[in-house]
């Protein structure tokens, strides 16, 4: 991922994105048939420098593992499209603009470990329930000493994916002037698309005041 000066995100700005969205994609280094393996998935991270899930044992995810135990996790959230228009300097022709995309994206870069033991992966999932399951929640705590939960575990491993190196990049006309950004912001205001809003809450919050 290319990361200029002006998009790279601050360690604060990407432990907020994390900390407001848990679902991403892991992508293997290891591949199969040739390809990496990319897997949708919910995660859980633990606000330090590990990210817990688990996946079906069927899951190809565990050959490429086997081959390689490094993984990104990645994510991309508050994206959109900013039209050409909008993005020509001011006084340029705005017919000959230069249309882009404007997004937040974190990748979490580590290596893997798979869990087998059938108390460990309990763990993990009780986990991911205490996070992921609403308040008033009445399911029990995932446990080996439930039955149909003993069943149910051989169907799943576990994995604990130690970060080791973050990327982090806010792309939102950081090469622009501050008076431009807000033109663009304004733009996103009029447009109002699906993701819109949240874009320009990110463009706004990185202009320097």
């Amino acid at each position: 991922m290319l990361i200029h000066p002006w998009d790279q995100a601050s360690r604060e700005e990407w432990r907020e994105v994390l900390a407001q969205h848990d679902f991403g994609q892991l992508v293997s280094a290891g591949h199969v048939d040739g390809y990496p393996v990319v897997v949708p998935t919910h995660f859980l991270w633990d606000g330090r420098d590990e990210v817990l899930l688990h996946l079906a044992r069927p899951n190809p995810v565990w050959a490429a593992l086997e081959a390689d135990p490094h993984v990104v996790l990645s994510l991309a959230v508050d994206y959109t499209y900013a039209e050409a228009a909008w993005t020509a300097d001011p006084g340029a022709d705005p017919d000959l603009g230069i249309p882009t995309s404007y997004y937040t994206a974190v990748q979490l870069l580590g290596g893997a470990t798979v869990v087998d033991d059938p108390d460990q992966k309990a763990a993990i999932v009780a986990a991911q329930l205490r996070h992921f399951e609403p308040a008033g929640s009445t399911r029990v705590t995932p446990s080996t000493d439930v039955e149909s939960d003993r069943r149910a575990l051989p169907g799943i491993r576990g994995l604990r994916i130690q970060i080791e190196k973050v990327r982090a990049k806010m792309k939102y006309a950081g090469n622009k002037t501050p008076e431009h950004r807000t033109e663009i912001a304004a733009h996103l205001a009029r447009r109002n698309g699906p993701l819109d809003d949240a874009a320009r809450a990110r463009l706004l919050g990185r202009i320097p005041r």
